[in-house]
């Protein structure tokens, strides 16, 4: 039986991201020593600080990235690529040309047995008012043609420097630390979807930038999955253990 890997948040070319170019080869190098271990890899929402596809154009770069994925799918690995709030406007590049499964919405699925539920994060139990209101207008298709109309030269800087601006406006450049039960957003949208949904075993998400392994019952159990700017983390199950677990760069993963 091979194994199922998660992994989230890399913000590949974030222009607040110093060492840029070492953080793809790292995570490239992380898909690599996996290949022949993985039977799916999850990619759970924002692997691009910004993405936005034209008709004939895509941005520059993520060469690396985007031929591991195609080898790994040229393998017959399963990989999964959801949207986050960085990345919400792929369009069919991705699946056409690296063959990946391309995820709008979360996901509830059956993976050797066990229910999980699957999501980026964005919009789960958040209550803040312009994070909604930005939200609703980068799903807006209106908005988005709109934008379309700009030259890529303008438009991908634009969204670029909006990323990194986003990023810099917190302390440090990072997410806040966990906030506890009581007031997780994602943690409190879990509680409350088992109340309708209480066959699922496994919440994995993204977005929030921390490392979260938290048992909600004795059968339920959620994960944050952290990110590969800082944490170079990633879950993996083998059919049985879930395990929450760092990529160290030179060191062989057998997880």
């Amino acid at each position: 039986m091979k194994n199922v890997y998660f992994l989230s948040d890399a913000h590949l070319g974030s222009r607040a991201i110093p060492h840029g170019r070492t953080q793809e080869r790292r995570l490239v190098n992380f898909l690599d020593s996996i290949k022949h271990q993985a039977a799916a890899v999850y990619l759970l929402g924002d692997m691009f600080d910004f993405w936005y596809e034209f008709k004939l154009v895509v941005p520059k770069g993520y060469t690396r990235f985007l031929g591991k994925l195609s080898e790994l799918t040229d393998m017959g690995v399963e990989v999964h690529f959801f949207i986050g709030n960085h990345d919400i406007w792929c369009g069919d590049y991705l699946e056409k040309e690296c063959g990946v499964i391309i995820h709008r919405r979360p996901l509830t699925c059956e993976i050797y047995g066990k229910e999980f539920f699957l999501a980026h994060g964005d919009g789960l139990g958040d209550g803040d008012r312009k994070f909604k209101l930005l939200r609703t207008m980068f799903h807006s298709k209106t908005l988005q043609k709109m934008f379309s109309m700009l030259h890529p030269r303008w438009s991908i800087d634009f969204g670029l420097e909006w990323a990194k601006h986003s990023r810099m406006k917190r302390e440090g450049g990072r997410e806040p630390e966990y906030m506890g039960e009581d007031k997780e957003a994602l943690v409190l949208f879990t509680k409350d979807y088992l109340k309708t949904h209480p066959d699922i075993n496994y919440f994995i998400y993204g977005h929030r930038h921390i490392m979260l392994d938290l048992m909600l019952s004795r059968s339920v159990r959620m994960m944050i999955l952290g990110d590969w700017i800082t944490e170079f983390s990633y879950a993996v199950f083998d059919g049985e253990n879930l395990f929450l677990e760092q990529y160290i760069e030179g060191e062989t993963t057998v997880g």
